[in-house]
């Protein structure tokens, strides 16, 4: 019996079967953990286009016009942080709030994943 209950536990093992009870389980407070979550936090940069990124082609205008017809011709809006020579995506609702502070300086609020930010406020910086 010993070497049945041994070869059924070598095997559960080796496939990667495993039994536990979390260690949270029957104490849930209602609270989330958020120290994965990312903190909201202030970008500044320039609203500018994904296909001129950091800095915008001669011949196109000024940065706005230029910001707005590549934005017309299918580029999104991006946060170009210039300082630090970062290109940050902007989400559905950074799309929406970027038009009106195309290639101006901005301060932008919100939660940055990776090279994206989730955006809750863009102001002028």
């Amino acid at each position: 019996m010993k070497r049945l209950t041994f070869l059924f536990a070598a095997i559960l093992l080796s496939t990667g079967v495993v039994f536990s009870t979390p260690a949270h389980e029957g104490h849930d407070h209602g609270t989330k953990a958020t120290a994965s979550a990312p903190k909201e936090v202030e970008v500044v940069g320039h609203i500018s286009d994904s296909s001129c990124g950091l800095h915008h082609m001669e011949g196109m205008g000024d940065e706005k016009s230029c910001t707005l017809m590549c934005v017309k011709g299918g580029s999104k809006f991006v946060l170009a942080d210039r300082d630090h020579k970062v290109v940050y995506s902007l989400d559905k609702v950074g799309q929406e709030k970027a038009r009106e502070f195309a290639g101006q300086k901005v301060k932008v609020t919100g939660r940055v994943t990776g090279k994206t930010i989730r955006v809750t406020k863009i102001e002028a910086a």
